[in-house]
């Protein structure tokens, strides 16, 4: 059974000279897919449709074989602002997920505690959002949408806003819960590197349409080295290739 599927997906903009046509896709179980794009390519339009949050015109969007035609409610969503509640503690900014559906138990604490240590904050707990970093922020954001063990994880480019380094260090951390908790991830970046270096497969939107479609490598290196390998910089020249080639398409 499939995580998700995009089956002929098709959606109108109001606004803008192209739309989404015809888009399949699947992702399997426990796979990190990433789509990648410049600004208004539709990237973050094909993820609201794949969350639900958008109705397409045509088409349909299947989460682990049911009909999707609301927002999903069983599946976590990263964004690029953490929205963190500022007046809430972080302990109690990762449990509102658990509070909003019903009462917080001492099983659910346990488990915040336990994702703040594979986070690599558990000191943070106590901290209010006002005294966090940028990529503290972020960390405390993707507990927060992992908090009711989610099979299915969406990011819309939460990495965006950070610094080269701590980018890099959460996306190592993305790829441990990965192979942790055995998470599907459907991943939206305009970063090249970090598509390649996430993604089980990588898909380039250029105007509502894929415009390349490619598995990522097998790396002989584990991820801390991965970025150095020959691999990684050939599938990133790759990938570059096929968004320079649809500027003079």
């Amino acid at each position: 059974m499939m995580e998700l599927e995009l089956q002929d997906v098709s959606f109108q903009y109001e606004q803008r000279a192209f739309s989404l046509e015809k888009i399949n896709w699947v992702l399997p179980p426990g796979e990190i897919h990433c789509w990648l794009g410049r600004s208004g390519s539709g990237k973050t339009t094909l993820l609201q449709i794949a969350a639900g949050l958008k109705i397409p015109t045509a088409g349909q969007v299947l989460h682990q074989q049911n009909l999707v035609n609301n927002p999903l409610s069983d599946i976590g969503f990263v964004f690029q602002d953490a929205t963190l509640l500022p007046w809430k503690r972080v302990i109690d900014n990762i449990l509102l997920p658990i509070q909003l559906q019903r009462k917080i138990e001492a099983k659910d604490y346990a488990y915040a505690e336990e994702l703040l240590q594979m986070l690599r904050i558990p000191n943070l707990a106590k901290r209010y959002p006002l005294t966090l970093s940028g990529g503290q922020k972020s960390r405390v954001a993707i507990a927060r949408a992992l908090i009711t063990k989610p099979t299915l994880l969406f990011c819309d480019e939460p990495f965006a806003a950070l610094d080269l380094m701590t980018k890099e260090e959460l996306q190592n951390e993305l790829l441990y819960l990965n192979e942790k908790k055995k998470l599907a991830m459907l991943f939206v970046t305009h970063d090249i590197a970090e598509a390649a270096f996430l993604a089980h497969r990588v898909g380039v939107m250029e105007n509502g349409a894929f415009i390349y479609d490619g598995k990522t490598p097998i790396y002989e290196e584990n991820n801390t080295n991965r970025r150095n390998s020959k691999q990684f910089h050939d599938y990133c020249r790759e990938i570059r290739q096929s968004l320079e080639g649809s500027i003079y398409a």
